[in-house]
C-alpha cells in the first residue's frame, strides 16, 4: 500500500515483516534512512513542534506504533493495519533477521547502554559503540557514531531523539537510524516490559503510564490524540 497521511504526518502502513524488508532494503544502500515508529505522543508533539514534523515527513519509513495509531487509521482513513510495529519489537526482530548486525547503541542513563550492548550482543549483534544520553555537545558524540559507520544506530533518548538523528542525519555514517525511546532499558534490564497478555491486547502503553509516575504528565498527550482525530472525522 502507498503511504498514508495521518493528522499531516506519513504512516506507512506495513505490519512487522513488511518493516523488516524495509530495512533490509536500506541497509544495502549508502546514504542514512531514518525510521520512525509514530506513536500518538510524537503524533500531537509533532502539530506544534516544527523540528520534530520535518522529521517525520523526511522518515524513509514510519511505522504504527500504538493502538492509538491503528484505531486513528481506521476512522479517519477506513484503513486497518494489521498490527503494531513498535521499536522495541522492531529491534529485537531486526537482531533476529539480521545476526551480526552491526549496532551503535545511544541514550539512557550512564552504564544502560553499556549493559544494553552486552545483552544485544547475546541476542546476535555485533556492537561496535555505545553513549549514554546525558550529553550536552552532540558534535563530539555524531563523530563517534560516523567513526564506527554502524550498520544501525539506536537512538533512545526520548523526546530529543527523532529530532537528533534527522539534524545530523547527512554525518551520521550509519545505513539506517531509528528512535526506540525506552528500548535501552529493556535492554539493559532497567525496565521491564508488560505481561504479553498487555501487549497483545495493545495496553502496553496504559500500564507503562500507570505504573510509573514519571510517565503521568505524558498522559494528557494521548487525550490530546484522540481530540484531534474525533475533531478531524466531523
Amino acid at each position: 500500500m502507498e503511504r498514508l497521511t495521518l493528522l499531516g504526518l506519513p504512516l506507512d502502513p506495513v505490519d512487522m515483516e513488511g518493516a523488516l524488508e524495509r530495512i533490509g532494503a536500506f541497509l544495502q544502500g549508502a546514504k542514512t534512512h531514518q525510521v520512525v515508529t509514530l506513536n500518538p505522543e510524537i503524533a500531537v508533539r509533532a502539530q506544534e513542534d516544527e523540528a520534530l514534523k520535518r522529521a517525520v515527513l523526511e522518515a524513509e519509513l514510519v511505522t504504527p506504533d500504538g493502538v492509538g495509531i491503528l484505531w486513528a487509521a481506521k476512522r479517519l482513513l477506513g484503513v486497518e493495519l494489521k498490527e503494531r510495529v513498535t521499536g522495541v519489537d522492531l529491534t529485537l526482530a531486526l537482531f533476529r533477521r539480521f545476526p551480526g548486525l552491526r549496532v551503535y547503541l545511544l541514550g539512557g542513563k550512564p552504564g544502560v547502554a553499556e549493559r544494553a550492548a552486552r545483552e544485544a550482543e547475546r541476542l546476535g549483534a555485533r556492537v561496535v559503540g555505545f553513549h549514554h544520553g546525558y550529553f550536552r555537545e552532540e558534535v563530539p558524540v555524531v563523530e563517534a557514531i560516523r567513526k564506527a559507520a554502524p550498520d544501525l544506530l539506536l537512538v533512545g533518548m526520548g523526546e530529543r531523539q527523532e529530532t537528533f538523528i534527522h539534524r545530523h542525519k547527512p554525518h551520521l555514517e550509519a545505513r539506517v537510524a531509528m528512535g526506540v525511546g525506552g528500548t535501552l532499558d529493556v535492554l539493559a534490564g532497567e525496565a521491564r516490559r508488560p505481561p504479553l497478555w498487555a501487549q497483545r491486547l495493545g495496553l502496553e502503553w496504559l500500564l507503562r503510564v500507570g505504573l510509573d509516575p514519571k510517565r503521568w504528565r505524558r498522559a494528557p498527550r494521548l487525550f490530546r490524540f484522540a481530540y484531534l482525530v474525533l475533531k478531524e472525522k466531523r
